[in-house]
């Protein structure tokens, strides 16, 4: 009942301003604790989140589906876990087919049902079908650190299908996959905008454009974005909004902050690299304000996972910085350093300022939650993991339907959490920390762990023993869950393809490079 009267509240405050204009930024490899708001003690400077944050809601307790890229994209976009596709572990790469089923309905599509102009500029990371010149598609095989041996014969000029634009979105700029993931083109649409006649490296080799240059891409990036709110401003005073979903492909690696950034955090390259992405934000907001749409526009801040070794994060610690905060864990893991994220959201017209959320929300329940603030109708059987969190940003503190939310590990190792109390899978990190998989340190371990992180934020007092039937009440409602095909209310749907929750795939082989070659 509580739940009912909720949503009815919030249907009510939603009812005086008009449709929002939505813009959706996620940043790539950026901790939970990479600024100010979310971890008092940061040492990097981040004004404009720190604003977004002032002027908005902080949820301290978001979540992705997981604790990678590609898996976090498919999620986010659909309001569905990605583990009821043939994704499984790991990640996509450059040349790897479509990820998001042709049938699959997205948040642009969900968002144009209801006359929005949707656009993404970004890190795509979701597959695309580059064409061959003999006919047919390049494809990785699942080896996303290489280019396939045919790609001498991909037609540059070609139509790439399954990209962005079959998706939902009316326009599309950017890059395929993370940035250190071949080929280096830019996109435009559905073509490259100069033929891969290169070879360049940024961590991996592969064809590249002439042209491009990896220290371009988020300067790039957020120039199209602003361009794209002049060009859209009279429209959507008028009454048609936008969608603009804009996935930096920063601070990953390649770390390359710009020149006017180098050296500004008196940290390192990384630490360099957040406070450019945390400017881009402030330009981004000051754009809205001189175009007059800051009142009218839904803008929401958050990653795709937690802060990358790449990062350094022993010596971002040694200058007393916590990328990730008092999380255990880092990118890759089933910790909460590995998949919880900063997750801020701003609506002058509709929101009020300075609130901090605690409640348990998702990326993926983005999904369900434009479908009720713009009023549009998910269709059939779509958004099936997805729950509204519509009445907390109408009615600060209320309760929301969401309880318990699921993630995955780099190698496929689940967690659930119920309330404060979290079950993992797995006996060590399922990913990059220790105990790694197949480690000497995980050996002995018990096979699963659980946590109250009302009491142990850091995860350090596993409770299996302790506390045995809660573990099983917790891994029959996963079980259930997978095997339902959905967690909100509706029919039985059947996977796409079999979820096995214990048999976990193998994790790639640990050596020096395996965090280099590792999901990025």
């Amino acid at each position: 009942m509580r739940h009912l009267l909720a949503s009815l509240l919030a249907a009510a405050a939603f009812a005086a301003p008009q449709r929002p204009n939505i813009i959706v930024i996620l940043a790539d490899d950026q901790g939970y604790g990479d600024f100010g708001a979310n971890n008092p003690a940061s040492k990097i400077a981040t004004p404009g989140l720190d604003r977004l944050a002032a002027e908005g809601v902080r949820f301290t307790d978001a979540h992705t589906s997981s604790s990678v890229c590609t898996p976090t994209r498919y999620s986010l976009l659909t309001g569905r876990y990605h583990w009821r596709t043939r994704l499984q572990s790991g990640v996509l790469g450059g040349f790897s087919p479509p990820l998001i089923a042709p049938e699959r309905q997205t948040l642009a599509d969900l968002l144009k049902s209801v006359g929005y102009r949707t656009a993404m500029f970004g890190k795509w990371h979701l597959g695309l079908s580059w064409p061959l010149k003999g006919g047919g598609y390049a494809d990785d095989g699942g080896n996303f650190s290489k280019a396939p041996q045919n790609v001498s014969q991909v037609d540059w000029s070609g139509e790439v299908k399954g990209g962005p634009l079959d998706c939902g979105f009316d326009e599309f700029f950017g890059i395929s996959a993370s940035l250190d993931m071949p080929p280096f083109v830019w996109i435009e649409g559905r073509k490259a905008t100069e033929a891969a006649t290169a070879t360049k490296t940024w961590l991996r080799s592969g064809p590249a454009g002439p042209g491009f240059d990896a220290i371009d891409v988020q300067p790039g990036l957020t120039a199209r974005l602003i361009r794209f709110i002049g060009e859209r401003a009279e429209d959507a005073k008028a009454g048609k909004p936008f969608f603009a979903y804009v996935p930096f492909a920063a601070p990953h690696t390649p770390i390359l902050p710009t020149k006017e950034w180098q050296g500004s955090s008196g940290i390192n390259a990384y630490a360099d690299f957040v406070k450019q992405v945390d400017a881009d934000v402030g330009r981004i907001l000051d754009a809205l304000r001189q175009n007059g749409l800051e009142r009218d526009t839904l803008v929401i801040f958050t990653s795709d996972n937690g802060c990358s070794p790449a990062a350094k994060i022993e010596e971002l610690q040694a200058k007393g910085h916590q990328p990730n905060g008092v999380l255990r864990g880092h990118k890759a893991d089933i910790f909460d350093g590995g998949h919880r994220v900063p997750f801020v959201l701003r609506w002058p017209a509709a929101v009020k300022g300075g609130t901090v959320a605690p409640q348990l929300v998702g990326q993926i329940d983005l999904f369900a939650t434009f479908a009720e603030i713009t009023g549009a109708r998910p269709a059939e059987g779509q958004g099936e993991d997805s729950f509204s969190f519509a009445s907390v940003l109408s009615v600060p503190g209320t309760p929301v339907v969401r309880r318990s939310i699921i993630s995955h590990s780099i190698n496929g190792s689940f967690s659930i959490r119920d309330g404060s109390w979290k079950l993992s899978l797995c006996p060590g990190s399922g990913g990059w920390s220790a105990p790694r998989p197949g480690s000497k340190e995980e050996q002995g371990l018990p096979a699963f762990q659980l946590y109250d992180l009302a009491a142990d934020i850091g995860e350090t007092r596993n409770l299996v023993d302790q506390e045995k039937e809660r573990v099983e009440v917790l891994r029959a409602a996963l079980e259930k869950a997978v095997a339902a095909g959905r967690t909100t209310p509706g029919p039985d749907l059947k996977n796409d393809v079999e979820v096995s929750i214990i048999k976990r795939p193998a994790q790639p082989k640990a050596g020096k490079n395996a965090k280099a070659k590792a999901a990025k």
